[in-house]
């Protein structure tokens, strides 16, 4: 069986969450027999050279790399690829904007299954204008009318899918890989961070991530403790450029850019709590992983967090900066109570959250019956 990923940037993932979802099914895929899986990548994102990782094939397409172009460019040479010259079985297309093409990719290779995962309801972020918010929406409907499956990646996303166009999707969520806990030590050369010394956001620095309510928020706090914001612009210079301005008068507030690997694992491993005030997420790989290490999480109030921390970490509504503030306060400030909600996060991924069952859930889509017999479960 050939595989092929379409619509990511690109792997080895250096930010994004969708990139980190399609690397870390990738590498999983690649290791059962008889399969072949190939991820497109886009030159400016992996290095063009680069032609296998971990066992899966990688395959440079160019794109026109623009916000508004990018995406849907790669994805249309990304199909064709697969359709004509790989001849692939399944092409699983990564996000409603660009399934846009999907009846393309069922015109080409009407042998291929065409699999959509849908990770978030991308129309309803603010950086996009009216007519990428159309064309976003156009995506959802080319998905829910041209995939043979749809997997969505939280509850929240499901029902919406059932609500807004009838269909039955299949919920497989977003993962989390577990990593060992590791000291600070590039982290106090590079930042001056020590072990337990910060409170932690790692995201793609873009406004509906909610950075500048943290940083309102945290600006509030009486405390010797640090706020790390960890991540970089995705065509977003302004708004990154405006949050900077904001904390530029607190000493307290580091910005380190976008960070992997090592860096990113002494991060997590000694942060004192994390902390994601979003006003919109599909699932949060970011808040996964947060929960992976034992982190306490401070989360905003919106669906998709929900349903991952109810009751294993607090909730404060969105762009309400004082609750966010009080959230922040009450666990710097109670050790044993952080503890509590770290041991809790941690359990949650442990038991709901884990790749390789994710992995089996997805290939077996790739191979057996149709979503539409799935009835979706209720959310809270």
């Amino acid at each position: 069986m050939k595989i092929t990923f379409i619509g990511q940037k690109g792997i080895p993932a250096l930010a994004g969450g969708v990139e980190r979802h399609v690397e870390e099914l990738a590498v999983r895929l690649a290791k059962i027999p008889n399969t072949e899986v190939v991820a497109y990548t886009r030159p400016w994102y992996s290095a063009k050279a680069v032609t296998s990782y971990d066992g899966v094939r990688l395959v440079s397409l160019p794109s026109v790399h623009t916000k508004n172009f990018d995406a849907i460019t790669h994805t249309f040479l990304a199909i064709i690829h697969a359709a004509l010259i790989e001849r692939a079985d399944i092409i699983h297309i990564q996000a409603v904007g660009p399934a846009i093409l999907a009846p393309l990719a069922r015109l080409l290779r009407p042998k291929a299954k065409v699999i959509v995962t849908f990770h978030c309801i991308d129309r309803q972020h603010q950086k996009w204008g009216r007519f990428a918010k159309l064309m976003l929406w156009l995506g959802e409907f080319m998905t829910m009318k041209f995939a043979h499956e749809v997997i969505a990646v939280s509850r929240t996303i499901q029902h919406y899918s059932y609500e807004s166009y009838g269909r039955m999707v299949k919920y497989i969520p977003n993962g989390a890989t577990l990593h060992a806990i590791v000291p600070a030590d590039k982290i106090t050369e590079q930042f001056g961070l020590k072990s337990k010394d910060y409170v932690l956001t790692v995201a793609r620095l873009v406004q509906h991530k909610g950075i500048h309510y943290l940083i309102k928020a945290f600006k509030k706090l009486e405390t010797d403790k640090k706020l790390v914001i960890v991540g970089a612009s995705t065509f977003t210079d302004d708004y990154v450029q405006e949050i900077i301005t904001l904390a530029a008068d607190d000493a307290r507030i580091i910005f380190t850019g976008l960070q992997t690997g090592p860096v990113l694992q002494e991060l997590y491993s000694n942060a004192y709590c994390f902390a994601l005030p979003s006003e919109s997420e599909g699932l949060s790989i970011a808040l996964l992983e947060a929960g992976s290490y034992g982190l306490p999480i401070v989360a905003s109030d919106i669906p998709a967090n929900r349903e991952v921390l109810d009751g294993n970490g607090l909730i404060v509504p969105v762009g309400n900066i004082e609750a966010l503030r009080a959230a922040l306060a009450q666990l710097l400030s109670d050790k044993k109570l952080a503890e509590g909600f770290g041991e809790q996060a941690n359990r949650m991924v442990l038991e709901h959250y884990q790749w390789d069952s994710i992995v089996a859930e997805t290939f077996e889509c790739y191979t057996t019956g149709s979503a539409l017999t799935y009835q979706p479960a209720p959310i809270h």
